[in-house]
C-alpha cells in the first residue's frame, strides 16, 4: 500500500503544479491583446454562426475560469474575465467552449458517450462516498458492499477518461478555426495553443488521480479477500 500512497502524493503535487501553471498562463495571456480586437463574446458568437449554429446563446457567468458549454439549455457560458476581454486567452477559451457546441451539433461520439454517462455518474456520486466508507469498514464481513462501491467509482473513472478526447478535440477545433479565420496571428497563435494545452492537462491529471484512487480501493478489497 506504500506504493499507492506515493503515487497519490505524486499526482497531488502534479495537480497542484498544473493548476498553478494554468492560473499563471491565463493571467499572462490575458495581458496579450488580440490583433483582431474581438472580445470573447464576439469570438464565440462568430464561431457559432460560421458553424451553422443559431440556437446556442453566449452568456456571461460569475467566477474565474468557470467557462463551460451547457448542452441542456444550449448556452456557451463565459466567465466575466473572458466574456468582455479582448485578449488571446479570452479568444482561446471562448473558441474552446464553442468547440463543445460544435461537437454537440455534429453528434461527436465521445461527447455523446460522456453525456449518456452524466445521469449515472450524478446519481452514483450522491451515495458513493458513504458506500465506500461503509464498504471499507465492513470489507471483512460484507465484501459485496465494497465491491459495489468499486463498481460505482469505476464509472467516475471511466467518465474522467472519456472526457479527455472531448476536451482535446474541442481545443483542436478551436485552434483550427482561430487560425483559418485569422483571429490569431503567428505571434498569438502559440499563446492560444499554450493556454489550451495547460487547460487540457488539468483533465489528464484528474483522470490519472481517479484511476489511482480506483486501484487503491481495488487493492483494499483484494487484500481483505486474501486474509479471508
Amino acid at each position: 500500500m506504500t506504493g499507492a500512497y506515493i503515487i497519490f502524493g505524486i499526482i497531488a503535487l502534479a495537480s497542484y503544479a498544473v493548476s498553478m501553471t494554468l492560473q499563471s498562463k491565463f493571467k499572462k495571456y490575458s495581458g496579450v491583446a488580440l490583433g483582431s480586437g474581438m472580445s470573447g463574446k464576439d469570438v464565440a458568437e462568430r464561431m457559432l454562426r460560421e458553424n451553422g449554429i443559431y440556437d446556442v446563446s453566449v452568456v456571461s457567468v460569475s467566477g474565474h475560469l468557470t467557462d463551460h458549454y451547457n448542452p441542456l439549455n444550449k448556452t456557451v457560458n463565459l466567465s466575466q474575465s473572458v466574456y468582455s476581454s479582448r485578449s488571446v486567452a479570452a479568444a482561446a477559451v471562448a473558441a474552446h467552449e464553442c468547440g463543445h457546441a460544435v461537437q454537440h451539433a455534429k453528434a461527436y461520439p465521445w461527447l455523446t458517450m460522456r453525456s449518456n454517462l452524466v445521469p449515472l455518474v450524478s446519481v452514483s456520486s450522491k451515495y458513493l462516498s458513504w458506500i465506500l466508507l461503509a464498504g471499507i469498514l465492513t470489507v471483512n464481513i460484507f465484501p459485496a458492499l465494497m465491491l459495489a462501491g468499486i463498481i460505482l467509482f469505476s464509472l467516475t473513472t471511466l467518465f474522467s477518461f472519456i472526457t479527455l478526447p472531448v476536451e482535446i478535440n474541442a481545443s483542436q477545433r478551436a485552434i483550427a478555426w482561430l487560425e483559418q479565420r485569422q483571429i490569431v496571428d503567428a505571434r498569438t497563435e502559440s499563446a492560444a495553443k499554450d493556454a489550451l494545452k495547460w487547460a487540457a492537462l488539468t483533465y489528464v491529471v484528474a483522470a490519472l488521480g481517479s484511476l489511482a484512487t480506483l486501484i487503491y480501493y481495488i487493492l483494499i478489497f483484494l487484500n481483505s479477500q486474501r486474509r479471508n
